[in-house]
Order: structure tokens, then C-alpha cells, then sequence
């Protein structure tokens, strides 16, 4: 696809932040001086170094059209989805379950997004793919912590695999007087989630000072969270002339994607705690594990498309 003037305006404004970021670094760099820098600016570097790769990726898969975000959020999803799991107790009898879920469920959701089939879309994982998982797990004859091992297979693909998937899906909506535009609806949804992440860091670091779960998430405080997500409401509300929406309506579904990126979080966070590890993984640096990155997303995402596909599209 070719990206139109309001695609490549909104593109060059990410491109010139990630610009004034890595400018901040390299002069904090300098300002320290000799010796290795302090791990502040060590992780503020790594974290804008691994945000200039995955914005490359995010365009490069915009570019290709509706197949390169499909495969890149497959993608996301299935190394989520690994990172879920390997959090998880398995038992003898879990492989061939797990086997579906990664090499055909998975795929599958995807395919469907790909050819834009609504219907099963919607069912495939909450329906088919839920009563599947057990009736796989059953047949290995292992009923050892039976409930806790399916139940913990179902939740990795409803969050990991089914709500990851609506993101790409948001390209098979048909809004009126929005032809061929859908790939900035995608722009507009990820920026201000991602974008409500780092004010809510930001905002956090310059004022926080009360915590809002410090057994779950020590670094969420209230000052961060109420100036992260207005902060990420207002721009919002600012790119409505790249959206189908008038601003107030762009103001208020950014406002409802903020929250529930912020309640994503901290849900994920809880299950962090409760395995007592810091991160998912470490794939992306400075970051901790895909689902670091886009626990915000898995709760988001579906909200925010049902919320169009009702509000706004063809009846």
C-alpha cells in the first residue's frame, strides 16, 4: 500500500520523537561524561533503541498491507503466547494440547483475520478453540491439577492469540466515508496505547509519589497513571482528522483504550507477581518480553473494535 499525506504525517511525528529521544540520550550520554553510563540512561538508551526497531517493523508490516500486519501481530501473539506458557506448570500430557494451540489455533485465528471472516473470527478461540483445549488434554489421561493446567491454556489463547487479533482485524472494518483508510485507525489505536505507556512512565517518574498497587506494579503511581492517560487522551482527541471520529468522540475512545490498557497491565502485572518473575522474557531490550510490550494491547484491543464496529460502521 501506499501511505496518504495523513498516514505520512502521523508516521514522520513518531520519527521525529523517537529523533528527539535518541537526541536526549546522546546528550545525557555526554553530559555524564567518561565511564560507563548510569543505568537510568542505560535503560532509557536501550528502551529508545528497541522502540526505533519496533517502529521499523510496524512500518514496514503498514506498508505491505493488511497481510504484513496480520503476520507481525501473529507473530507478536505466538512468541506472547510462548512466553505465557512458559510460565506456566505443564505435565506429561500437555504437549499435544500445547501443539494446537501454537501451530494450529494460532495460525488459524490469523487466517481468518487475513480473509476478513467476521463471523468465525469473533467464535473461533471463545468457542471452538475453548472446548477443544480440554477435550485434547483429556485424551492424554492426565488428571493431575486437571482444571488449573486447561484453564491456564485457554486464558494464554483468549489473551495472548484472541484479543492480540483484533488489532489486524480493525483493517476488515467498512466505515462509512473511510475508504481504504483503516491503516491509520490501526496507527491511531497503537499510538495512543503505546503512547499512554510511556506518559504514564514519564508523568511517573516527575511526579509520582503515591502508589497505586505497589504488590502488584511498585512503578504505577497515581500521579503517573491520571497524567499518562489525559496526556494520551489529548492526543488522541488532537489526531481525530486522521480517524473516522469527530475529536470529542476521538477524545473519549482514547480515554476508554488508555484505561483499559492501564487495567491490562496491571492484570498482567498480578500474573508476573504470582510467578514471581519481573519480566515475560527478554526479547526486546530495555523492554523484558513481548508481552511486557503489549500487555496494555491484549485489553485494549477488543474493546476498542467492538466499540467502531458497533458505533460506526455499516449496520
Amino acid at each position: 500500500m501506499r501511505f496518504d499525506r495523513e498516514t505520512l504525517l502521523i508516521v514522520g511525528g513518531i520519527m521525529g520523537l523517537l529523533l528527539l529521544a535518541s537526541t536526549i540520550v546522546f546528550v545525557l550520554k555526554r553530559r555524564q561524561g567518561s565511564g560507563p553510563p548510569s543505568p537510568v540512561i542505560a535503560n532509557l538508551d536501550a528502551r529508545v533503541r528497541a522502540w526505533w526497531i519496533m517502529v521499523g517493523l510496524f512500518t514496514v508490516a503498514l506498508l505491505t498491507g493488511g497481510l504484513g500486519s496480520v503476520i507481525l501481530f501473529g507473530l507478536l501473539s505466538f512468541f506472547a503466547l510462548r512466553e505465557f506458557i512458559t510460565l506456566t506448570p505443564t505435565r506429561p500430557g500437555d504437549p499435544r494440547a500445547l501443539f494446537w494451540a501454537f501451530f494450529v489455533i494460532t495460525p488459524l485465528q490469523y487466517a481468518i483475520v487475513a480473509i476478513q471472516w467476521y463471523g468465525l473470527f469473533a467464535v473461533f478461540i471463545p468457542v471452538y478453540a475453548f472446548l477443544f483445549i480440554p477435550i485434547r488434554t483429556a485424551l492424554a489421561a492426565d488428571c493431575k491439577n486437571f482444571l488449573e493446567r486447561t484453564a491456564q491454556v485457554q486464558w494464554a489463547l483468549m489473551v495472548c492469540v484472541y484479543c492480540v487479533s483484533h488489532v489486524p482485524a480493525l483493517l476488515m472494518l467498512e466505515i462509512p466515508g473511510y475508504p481504504g483508510a483503516n491503516a491509520r485507525l490501526l496507527l491511531f489505536f497503537v499510538i495512543v496505547v503505546q503512547l499512554s505507556d510511556v506518559l504514564q512512565y514519564v508523568w511517573g517518574k516527575l511526579l509520582g509519589r503515591r502508589k497505586i498497587a505497589p504488590l502488584l506494579s511498585p512503578n504505577k503511581t497515581w500521579e503517573g497513571f491520571i497524567g499518562g492517560v489525559l496526556s494520551a487522551s489529548a492526543i488522541g482527541a488532537a489526531l481525530w482528522w486522521a480517524t473516522p471520529f469527530q475529536p470529542w468522540q476521538a477524545g473519549v475512545l482514547a480515554f476508554i483504550i488508555t484505561l483499559m490498557g492501564f487495567f491490562g497491565g496491571l492484570v498482567m502485572s498480578a500474573i508476573k507477581r504470582d510467578r514471581g518473575v519481573k519480566d515475560y522474557g527478554s526479547m526486546i531490550e530495555g523492554h523484558g518480553g513481548v508481552m511486557d510490550r503489549i500487555d496494555s494491547i491484549c485489553f485494549a484491543a477488543p474493546v476498542f473494535f467492538h466499540l467502531v464496529r458497533f458505533g460506526f460502521t455499516l449496520p
